[in-house]
């Protein structure tokens, strides 16, 4: 059977959500999930694939993520890895900003990472407003209606196009490995 490794960088749980959907939508793959945020010594000889997953907050990828991959470029360039991104923005799928080329935050991981993905998802994510601190809920609610986005303090909503995330599992499952 086939492994995989999952890491992912995650606020409120979304990533780490879209990453369990990943895995039971990839049944020929043995799946390990590690959190990025735990000091964690990766021994990448054991998986065939590695995917990562990171979210957006206040527009920035966790320097957590950042500090993995240039500790680890060399063996994210040696297995088929793939990374996605989850942020609030993505749901503007109209204007391609669930696209790595319509999606600013991923432009800019691309800049600053050592490690250049060969496979790139970008995906919705979910407003979690009754878990927010009261500062976060009042920052995200100000960002959503400059945004043209859901400003109920009351709701929770999920933005995340499960169809895609299933599109982008595929892909994921028929890389070849090297």
């Amino acid at each position: 059977m086939n492994k995989a490794l999952f890491l992912y960088s995650s606020r409120e749980g979304q990533t780490k959500k879209i990453l369990l959907y990943i895995e039971k939508a990839l049944p020929d793959f043995e799946c390990e999930i590690v959190d990025l945020h735990e000091d964690n010594e990766i021994d990448f000889s054991r998986y065939d694939k590695v995917l990562i997953g990171a979210s957006i907050r206040y527009g920035k990828l966790n320097k957590k993520l950042y500090q993995f991959v240039t500790k680890y470029q060399q063996q994210l360039k040696e297995r088929q890895a793939a990374f996605f991104c989850v942020n609030l923005t993505a749901r503007k799928e109209e204007q391609g900003k669930d696209t790595p080329q319509g999606s600013v935050y991923v432009q800019k991981f691309l800049k600053l990472s050592p490690w250049q993905p060969s496979l790139i998802g970008v995906f919705a994510g979910a407003l979690y407003y009754p878990r927010y601190s009261w500062f976060d809920r009042t920052m995200i609610k100000f960002i959503m209606s400059m945004t043209g986005g859901e400003t109920d303090t009351n709701k929770e909503v999920e933005y995340t196009n499960w169809e895609k995330v299933t599109v982008f599992a595929n892909k994921f499952g028929t890389m070849l490995v090297k």
